[in-house]
C-alpha cells in the first residue's frame, strides 16, 4: 500500500453485433464494437495503474513500447492504439485488456532472459486483442469479482469491502479458455517471428513458466489465467520451426546480453518501501506504521490496499487509506457498504483517535446469485492526516471464530519508529558475468547465493544447476534485502 487511490469505476453498455474477426476472418456474434472496446481500455487503464502502480523504469518501459509498437504494426489490427505498461508488481504475470492496452509486471520481465522471449510473450498478450478474446469473455459471462490472495480465492461477499474498481480489476482474473491460448501462442510464434526474433525461446519460457508451478505448489498468475492447451512448449517450438521456414532465413535474433544489461538493478519480489511482511508484522517504512498480521495468513500488498486471509478463505481483513474527518468517513464507509451498524464507539488506538464499529450485512440476491449474511468489525483509526481503514469479516455463521484475530490485528497499528525497518531495501537483480567455466550451482554458491535460493535462482536463469555456464556468460544473482 503506497498511497491515497481514486479508482474510476465505469460501466459500459454493450450491444449485439455481427462483425468478421481479423484473425480468423470468420463471422462471429459480438455484444461488443470495436469502440466499445477501446472505451473499456481507456476507462479500465486508470484502474489498473492505480491498482498496481506503475514500475518507474525509462529503459524497461521503452523496449516494451517499442516491441509492442512493432508487433502492433504487423498484427491483424494495426489501427488500434496500442499502449503498452510496466507494473510495479513482483507476480509474473502479462495481461492485455480490450482495445489495445498491455501490460506487463516488472516480475515477469525478471523472469525473462532475452528479447526474443518477451517479443513472444508480447506477441501472445497482443494475439489476445486482434483475435478479440478478452472481448468475448465479456460477451459470454458475467465477470464474477474474485479476489486472488495467493493461491486462495475469497468469494464475491467478500469483495465489496476491497475498494477497489470491480469491473476494471475483473479483467485482471479473466480466464482465457484453451482454445483461445492455443491461438494466442501461434500468434505470438508468427508475430514475433515477423519481427525478427527466435520463436523457439518463447518456448522456453513456457518451460519455466511450468517450473515456476512446482515447488509450494503456487501457481504463477500468468498460468492461472493463460491455461496450457496442453504440450505448449513442445507445439510452440514445432510452429516456430514452421514459422522460421516460411520466412525462408535462420537469421533470427535473441538478444541475452542487451535484455540482461537492461534488467540489471530491477526490483525482484516485494518492495519494502511500498510495504512488507517480516515476522507476521506489516511494515510500511514510507507512511511509517505497523499493525500485527494474523499468523499464517497470506497477505496482498497492493498500493490501494493490503488483504489478508486465512487459508480456509473464510474470512478476510482488509486496510487501506482515505482522507477525510472520522466521522465523515465513518459514514461513508456506511453508506457505501450497506451496513447495518450494531454497535459504535469513540475509542483510542495506541495513543490515536479512532472509531470501532460491529455491523452487519444482510444476505441478498445479485445477478441470480444468493450472498450470505456478513458480520463485519472495522477501526477507523486517525493518523498523519489520514484515516487508516480496517475491515474484518466474515459470514454471520464464522464471525465469531475471528473476531479476536481482527480486534488484535486492528489494535495493534501503531507508530513505526525502527529505522532497520524503515531502512529495509529490496531485493534486486544482479547481472554478473561467469570468471570461469562451472555449473551454474558452483557459479551461484561462489558468488554468495544462499543454498535455499538456488533452486528459484535456476528458474530465474532459465538453466538447471547442473548446466555448464561458459566463462563470460552473464547470468543473474540476487542482492541485498534477503
Amino acid at each position: 500500500m503506497r498511497k491515497l487511490i481514486a479508482f474510476v469505476i465505469f460501466g459500459t453498455l454493450l450491444t449485439v453485433s455481427c462483425s468478421r474477426n481479423p484473425v480468423t476472418g470468420k463471422k462471429e456474434v459480438m455484444l461488443m464494437s470495436e469502440g466499445q472496446e477501446i472505451a473499456m481500455g481507456q476507462e479500465s487503464d486508470p484502474a489498473i495503474v492505480a491498482e498496481f502502480g506503475l514500475y518507474e523504469n525509462p529503459s524497461l518501459q521503452n523496449l516494451l513500447a517499442r516491441k509492442g509498437a512493432e508487433i502492433a504494426a504487423i498484427s491483424h489490427r494495426p489501427n488500434l492504439s496500442y499502449n503498452f505498461r510496466v507494473l510495479d508488481s513482483p507476480v509474473v504475470n502479462a495481461f492485455a485488456v480490450p482495445g489495445g492496452y498491455v501490460y506487463f509486471t516488472r516480475g515477469i520481465l525478471a523472469h525473462f532472459n532475452n528479447e526474443a522471449e518477451l517479443a513472444g510473450v508480447l506477441g501472445h498478450e497482443i494475439g489476445h486483442i486482434t483475435a478479440k478474446h478478452s472481448a468475448k469473455q465479456y460477451s459470454n459471462q458475467l465477470i464474477t469479482q474474485i479476489l486472488f490472495i495467493g493461491g486462495l480465492v475469497v468469494s464475491e461477499d467478500f469483495r465489496k469491502f476491497a475498494d477497489v474498481a470491480q469491473q476494471g480489476m475483473g479483467l485482471l482474473f479473466l480466464k482465457f479458455s484453451r482454445d483461445h491460448e492455443k491461438e494466442s501462442d501461434k500468434l505470438g510464434v508468427e508475430y514475433s517471428t515477423k519481427i525478427g526474433y527466435d520463436a523457439h525461446e518463447m518456448g522456453t519460457f513456457f518451460k519455466t513458466l511450468k517450473k515456476l508451478s512446482g515447488g509450494e505448489g503456487a501457481i504463477p498468475t500468468f498460468l492461472s489465467t493463460h491455461p496450457d492447451p496442453g504440450d505448449r512448449e513442445i507445439t510452440v517450438n514445432k510452429l516456430a520451426t514452421e514459422a522460421q521456414t516460411k520466412a525462408g532465413t535462420s537469421n533470427f535474433k535473441v538478444e541475452r546480453n542487451e535484455y540482461l544489461k537492461l534488467i540489471d538493478g530491477i526490483v525482484y519480489g516485494e518492495d519494502p518501501q511500498q510495504g512488507y511482511v517480516e515476522n507476521s508484522v506489516f511494515y510500511h517504512p514510507d507512511l511509517k506504521f505497523k499493525y500485527q498480521v494474523p499468523n499464517g495468513w497470506k497477505t496482498v500488498n497492493t498500493p490501494a490496499q493490503v488483504n489478508m486471509a486465512p487459508a480456509d478463505g473464510k474470512a478476510l481483513l482488509s486496510f487501506s487509506a482515505t482522507q477525510g474527518t472520522l466521522a465523515d468517513v465513518k459514514n461513508k464507509t456506511i453508506s457505501e457498504n450497506n451496513l447495518q451498524v450494531v454497535e459504535q464507539a469513540n475509542t483510542m488506538v495506541n495513543g490515536m483517535n479512532a472509531i470501532s464499529m460491529l455491523s452487519n450485512v444482510p444476505a441478498s440476491n445479485q445477478n441470480g446469485q444468493q450472498t450470505p449474511a456478513l458480520t463485519v468489525l472495522t477501526y477507523l483509526i486517525e493518523y498523519n492526516g489520514l484515516i487508516y481503514k480496517f475491515h474484518g469479516l466474515s459470514t454471520q455463521t464464522d464471525f465469531n471464530a475471528y473476531f479476536s484475530t481482527f480486534q488484535t490485528s486492528m489494535k495493534s497499528f501503531s507508530v513505526l519508529t525502527d529505522q532497520s525497518k524503515i531502512n529495509k531495501q529490496p531485493m534486486k537483480i544482479k547481472i554478473v558475468s561467469a570468471n570461469k567455466s562451472a555449473s551454474l550451482q558452483q557459479l551461484l554458491t561462489e558468488n554468495g547465493m544462499p543454498s535455499n535460493r538456488l533452486q528459484e535462482l535456476s528458474i530465474l536463469n532459465g538453466m538447471e544447476l547442473s548446466d555448464t555456464v561458459n566463462s563470460g556468460t552473464l547470468f543473474k544473482v540476487l542482492s541485498g534485502g534477503y
